[in-house]
């Protein structure tokens, strides 16, 4: 026997299929919020291009993204894994459920990361790369390690990590940044709140029990509901700043979705303010409308350069 056959061909946790190893690894990607950082990278890349980017480049940046975000998202469940055990949202995680040991996760996170780095510095560019480790770091370590557990404001100075495929994607294309790409950074910036409390309103009980400070446990509904307001007006107000650049077609799209958004987000309030309470909430109504709302938002900036003119 060889020295290379003597090594075991996948090293995986007791009683750990091959088939279970591929999907926990999966897992710690969390597959559907890259889902979502794509969603904002490759209409951008149009946006930039002004038509067609080279389909190269949109490879490698996808490619690239994905890796980076997978890295971020693997650490986070590292750092997390002691409060992902405790809430019910999160209790079926791979580092929760010991489908793959703390050490796998760590290692697989930084892999993933330096796969990242490779793709970005050799088929993308300098500026795209370094943003990029910007974005797995303050994600890593400004967010999880360092504002999550700490503020209600967590997740609205964190979330900007997921503001940052759309200058990736801008300087993935230019080798520059320009204002159009920090007017998508502030619509996103202004999204996630929303988006989030959304989310955290409904599982605030296991925030709660996990000892996480998201506003809907620490601050009353009226509070969130008044916050969700706001940060929506913002972010719709935000998207029309693009209009010079898009066109009338985005402009009409940005004013129909921004203002179902705003449908959503003060029927939220409503609610709240007719004294109705956790389910009766009904909170993932916005969230659910709020990822629709990006997606399509994002299609609008992705066709603009071919219906304006």
């Amino acid at each position: 026997m060889t020295a290379t056959d003597s090594r075991p061909a996948v090293v995986r946790r007791p009683g750990r299929t091959l088939g279970q190893t591929v999907a926990a690894f999966v897992a710690l990607t969390k597959p559907r919020i890259i889902e979502l950082l794509l969603v904002t990278t490759i209409p951008t890349m149009f946006l930039a291009a002004d038509g067609v980017p080279a389909p190269g480049l949109v490879l490698a940046t996808l490619v690239g993204g994905a890796l980076a975000a997978g890295s971020a998202n693997s650490l986070n469940c590292y750092v997390d894994r002691d409060i992902d055990v405790v809430m019910n949202r999160t209790g079926r995680r791979p580092l929760a459920t010991a489908t793959v040991s703390p050490r796998e996760a760590l290692v697989f996170g930084i892999v993933l990361g330096l796969a990242a780095t490779v793709v970005m510095l050799g088929w993308v560019g300098a500026l795209a790369t370094a943003l990029t480790l910007v974005a797995i770091a303050f994600y890593v370590f400004g967010y999880t390690m360092g504002l999550k557990r700490r503020t209600p404001s967590n997740i609205v100075w964190g979330g900007a990590a997921g503001c940052l495929p759309v200058l990736i994607a801008w300087a993935a294309v230019t080798g520059t940044l320009a204002w159009p790409a920090g007017v998508l950074f502030l619509v996103v910036f202004f999204w996630t709140p929303p988006h989030f409390w959304a989310l955290a309103l409904r599982f605030r009980d296991d925030y709660a029990a996990a000892g996480v400070p998201m506003l809907p446990v620490v601050a009353t509904e009226e509070t969130v509901a008044r916050r969700v307001v706001g940060y929506s007006w913002a972010m719709v107000l935000t998207s029309l700043a693009l209009v010079p650049v898009a066109g009338w077609v985005y402009a009409a799209a940005a004013l129909a979705l921004g203002g179902a958004f705003l449908v959503q987000a003060h029927a939220l309030r409503g609610r709240v303010r007719s004294g109705l309470h956790d389910a009766a909430l009904k909170p993932m109504r916005l969230f659910h409308w709020s990822i629709t709302y990006l997606t399509l938002l994002f299609v609008a900036v992705g066709l603009s350069p071919f219906l304006t003119g």
